[in-house]
């Protein structure tokens, strides 16, 4: 049942989310038109429910040039590829916007683990242990809150599959209001592989 309510909410977020923000939108993809060559979306292979595969939309904030399939943190120098647009849209957690797609579309939800790129085999396996690639996966969730790309592998898939047990109302209204504070404090945000444990994965 709320399964359910929490799909209905998504939608009815996403589509406010989107008539909202829309003047935010514009102007983001002004900024990013300008600042670099490329396309304005950037989209990716990650892994959905029951670990069907699904495309993810951000906005671009790296150079058309960048290594394919390759997390951030596993680059030795992400600067190298990070535009200046990028690095303000990754603060900010702004790249991030064009998810309410994904949401709309049911391939997300608002709140869920953060959904692993296709080759994440080691996340994936771990999730498998906890229930949590059985769920949709999430703009945000608990491990977010919680850590981010600080968290070893084991640790992120453990606090997803928390989520998972406590799923409801209240869960998810403490993801949703902790986001807030983890996106102004900038909390557990690592770009490379030289400053992180050797066990994170991208945000």
């Amino acid at each position: 049942m709320y399964m359910k309510l929490k799909r209905l909410s998504d939608i009815v977020l996403s589509v406010a989310g989107l008539l909202v923000l829309s003047p935010l939108f514009l102007g983001l993809i002004i900024g990013i038109k300008l600042d670099s060559k490329g396309p304005v979306f950037f989209k990716q292979k990650r892994v959905g429910i029951h670990k069907s595969h699904f495309n993810i939309y951000k906005f671009r904030t790296m150079r058309i040039d960048t290594p394919k399939d390759t997390p951030t943190h596993l680059l030795d120098n992400p600067d190298k590829y990070i535009t200046k647009m990028g690095k303000f849209l990754r603060k900010t957690s702004l790249d991030e916007l064009p998810q309410i797609l994904n949401i709309l579309s049911g391939k997300m939800s608002i709140i869920g683990p953060r959904p692993a790129l296709w080759n994440q085999y080691d996340l994936i396996a771990e999730r498998d242990k906890y229930g949590a690639n059985d769920i949709p996966p999430g703009l945000t969730g608990w491990a977010q809150i919680n850590g981010r790309d600080e968290l070893p592998i084991e640790v992120k898939a453990e606090l997803d599959g928390e989520y998972v047990k406590k799923l409801g109302l209240f869960m998810d209204l403490k993801c949703f209001f902790g986001t807030f504070i983890s996106v102004l404090k900038r909390d557990g945000v690592i770009e490379g592989k030289n400053n992180r444990p050797d066990t994170q994965e991208s945000k």
